[in-house]
């Protein structure tokens, strides 16, 4: 059913945490897993002022990513679970979604911080953003700190 999952991963626990219900639907159908960081060249400081990091800067979380991905790579091909890493420098949801196409994923599956009211607004959802670009499956659970 699912022959590969994208999943967008921003380095936190809580984004983490989809991790266990993806493993259990690649283990079950038999699906790559595709680890997907995406690092924004622009990052924004405060609602009127971005940052944008030279190209070293850039190089670096990207380098870091990687590391980040390959360690997550290393315990899902321990549980016998064959995943992927991707890694793209793009606004995110952007990001996400061309990879989901570029990729041909089956299935996004992702965790939400779960914001509500005024700091949605405030910062957006990436949740929102890919739900209202992608044209396949998303698996979204909520994810609140412990």
């Amino acid at each position: 059913m699912y022959s590969r999952i994208l999943v967008p991963l921003d380095g936190s626990a809580r984004a983490e945490r989809i991790l266990a219900h993806v493993e259990e639907i690649a283990a079950r159908f038999g699906s790559r897993v595709i680890l997907l960081h995406v690092v924004e060249p622009i990052v924004p400081v405060s609602s009127t002022e971005v940052y944008i990091p030279s190209e070293d800067q850039l190089s670096e979380r990207l380098s870091q990513a990687k590391e980040y991905l390959e360690a997550i790579q290393a315990k899902m091909k321990l549980r016998g679970i064959p995943a992927d890493i991707h890694l793209v420098s793009r606004a995110v949801v952007d990001g996400i979604y061309e990879a989901a196409e570029v990729l041909k994923a089956d299935l996004i599956a992702m965790a939400s911080h779960g914001r509500t009211g005024a700091a949605r607004v405030f910062y957006g959802s990436v949740a929102a953003g890919v739900l209202n670009r992608v044209d396949r499956p998303l698996l979204i659970i909520r994810s609140r700190s412990a």
